[in-house]
């Protein structure tokens, strides 16, 4: 029986030994669904071929009577219809939700999860145990939907995991992969662009520029092929636990709950999914990870996450314009001297160049907006001469983790581990984290296996996964570069930072005793908009720079309106009294998409009323990192979200 089918097969059987409440009409119709049903998705089986398919299945709407009476016992996945009377005294927690049960569940199809995934099934089908079941769960209505493209990739950990993923015999290779060529480090001023040496970490040779959505894609399909039972568009967004405290599993949120927080006709109840071992792949400062963070206390030991914000654009260049396996790196302009970040331009494909810019989120300048100083980066020679005449066709930005090897927290607690981006593996001076996202997702997943062979049903716990992260190559380069992230924090600012990161870079290569520390929480650092000097940007043209709601309308953006606001402020006013008068519309500046605002309102007290345009959002997740008052909390929201190219 392939994966689906048993997930089917159980939901089904559960389904049929609910009786029908008496109490309800003979016209009542109660309708329990398979998963695949509920969300208008498709799960992925082992047995489907390998091709990640999205689905054309359309959700039903089925009438249902009910009563408050009536309704603890009725079945938890369903649609209905209702009075209002009814919505008001209304609480979906009072319906039990239907459950599955695996061996280990996987939070975030990204790379991490997936080849969590893909090396748990290589070892169970190794072992003969085809009734091993991975599950993996992801917020996206298709695998790499979430993912934004163009990336330069170390390959050190897909070799490992799939030897063959380039060779020509075999007939589902990656086919997207563009050796890295050239490449090239610069210093910017307003004009100028002043060749730099480029340090030892960033060399590219061995490299591979990549559509990272599409590489997602095909890991996906990987996945699928030896027997990973993937969900896309299930979205988790509670984390289950046992009576002893240790990780149960996840569910996943209700759909058909209207903006006012009341059940629509389309109302289904989550699911949830219990296993023995849960792994938090979420990408960074995922909102799961944050809750269980904070429950283990996982950052007893560590310096708290400091992040970036990247913004990255795709487009197509003339084709004299294009070199292909070019990559090219820059700091300085546009960015003040005392904010840290960097730029790219990578050319992959057939005449795609994939151009962002990083801007640290320590910045202090709350006038500072990097949507605007990335669009400045566009107009510099450098990468104006190579964007004129081009196209633009996608648009993007997340949150990055930039704390590095200080920052690192526990990554194993009882019942479940951190993952990836959500544990924060990235190199920040290699500009690279995506080998270590997925070699940190083998290693759990072989600690989870080793565990999990031992007939035991008591709370298991990763040791092995702490162990052999530390003897692993990704523990081994974050502490050589630990120190160059936190020395752009002296006086000299990003040329302090310039110079010591090269001298380690070069010479001391982590061989000191101490390790810098980060200065602040990246909230913390924000200054009052009074004592800063305030920030004009230059009108889009149109043609390289771009209005902020022109560069969503490339994200492909598609959340429904009537559905609860997933930015979750607990009392606006209140938000509005204490945030206004200090940083004058910090977050209309922060926001990469132009969620939030201050309208002009006489009659509010401080002359403006705070608005969330919810359906904007591109989860970059930089709000619940950046708010000086840290009241904005960032959750998944119904549905699937967007899409990236």
């Amino acid at each position: 029986m392939s994966a689906s089918s048993r997930l089917t097969s159980t939901l089904c059987r559960r389904a049929a030994a609910t009786a029908t409440p008496p109490s309800l009409t003979a016209t009542s119709t109660t309708r329990v669904q398979t998963p695949q049903l509920a969300r208008g998705i498709r799960g992925i089986s082992s047995t489907t071929p390998s091709r990640l398919r999205p689905t054309t299945l359309s959700r039903p709407t089925y009438p249902l009577q009910r009563t408050a009476a009536t309704l603890p016992t009725l079945p938890s996945t369903r649609l209905y219809s209702s009075t209002s009377a009814e919505e008001d005294s209304f609480d979906p927690a009072s319906i039990d939700r239907e459950s599955d049960e695996v061996d280990v569940c996987i939070i975030g199809g990204g790379p991490a999860g997936l080849s969590a995934a893909i090396r748990l099934k290589q070892l169970a089908n190794a072992a003969g145990n085809d009734d091993f079941r991975v599950l993996l769960l992801e917020k996206a209505g298709e695998i790499g939907a979430h993912i934004l493209s163009g990336a330069v990739i170390q390959p050190t950990a897909i070799d490992e995991l799939i030897p063959d993923w380039l060779s020509e015999d075999n007939e589902n290779r990656f086919t997207g992969a563009t050796p890295a060529g050239k490449d090239s480090m610069s210093f910017l001023t307003k004009k100028w662009a002043i060749p730099c040496p480029t340090p030892p970490q960033m060399h590219n040779d061995g490299n591979y520029i990549v559509s990272l959505n599409e590489f997602t894609k095909w890991l996906g399909e990987r996945a699928e092929e030896v027997g990973v039972e993937v969900y896309p568009g299930f979205a988790a967004s509670e984390v289950l636990y046992k009576a002893d405290g240790s990780v149960k599993g996840v569910a996943t949120n209700d759909l058909g709950i209207g903006r006012n927080g009341k059940p629509k006709d389309s109302f289904e109840r989550g699911m949830e999914f219990h296993a023995r071992v849960t792994l938090f792949g979420e990408g960074c400062h995922g909102s799961l990870t944050k809750q269980v963070i904070k429950k283990f206390d996982l950052r007893s030991e560590s310096q708290p996450q400091t992040y970036g914000l990247g913004i990255k654009e795709v487009w197509e260049v003339k084709p004299e314009k294009f070199e292909k396996g070019k990559i090219v790196h820059s700091m300085g302009y546009p960015l003040p001297m005392d904010t840290y970040g960097g730029a790219w331009m990578y050319h992959f494909g057939d005449n795609l160049v994939s151009v962002g810019q990083v801007v640290a989120l320590d910045y202090n300048n709350p006038w500072l907006s990097p949507y605007g100083e990335f669009q400045k980066l566009k107009q510099h020679p450098l990468y104006r001469s190579v964007l004129e005449g081009g196209k633009c066709i996608s648009y993007g930005a997340r949150a990055l983790v930039e704390g590095g090897f200080q920052s690192i927290p526990k990554v194993a607690f009882p019942g479940g581990a951190l993952i990836g981006d959500t544990a924060g593996f990235v190199n920040v001076p290699k500009v690279k984290g995506t080998h270590n996202a997925m070699k940190s997702g083998m290693l759990a997943a072989e600690a989870a296996w080793n565990a999990l062979q031992v007939p035991d049903n008591n709370s298991i716990f990763l040791y092995d996964y702490e162990d052999a992260l530390r003897k692993s190559s990704i523990w081994k380069e974050l502490k050589e570069v630990r120190n160059m992230r936190p020395s752009f924090h002296s006086p000299l600012g990003i040329y302090g930072g310039i110079l010591y990161s090269g001298l380690e870079a070069f010479v001391l290569k982590g061989r000191v005793p101490w390790t810098l520390k980060h200065k602040t929480q990246d909230h913390a650092a924000t200054k009052d908009a009074k004592d800063c000097s305030k920030i004009e940007y230059p009108k889009p043209d149109g043609e390289i720079t771009f209005d902020i709601l022109t560069s969503v309308s490339r994200t492909g953006t598609n959340h429904e309106e009537d559905q609860p606001v997933h930015l979750q402020v607990k009392d606006w006013e209140k938000h509005t009294r204490e945030t206004w008068p200090r940083w004058k519309g910090l977050e209309n500046r922060f926001c990469p998409a132009g969620v939030y605002e201050y309208v002009e309102d006489e009659g509010k007290e401080e002359g403006v009323r705070f608005q969330i345009n919810a359906q904007n959002c591109i989860h970059c997740k930089t709000c619940d990192i950046k708010a000086p008052r840290q009241d904005i909390n960032w959750q998944v929201p119904q549905g699937r979200g967007r899409s990236i190219i």
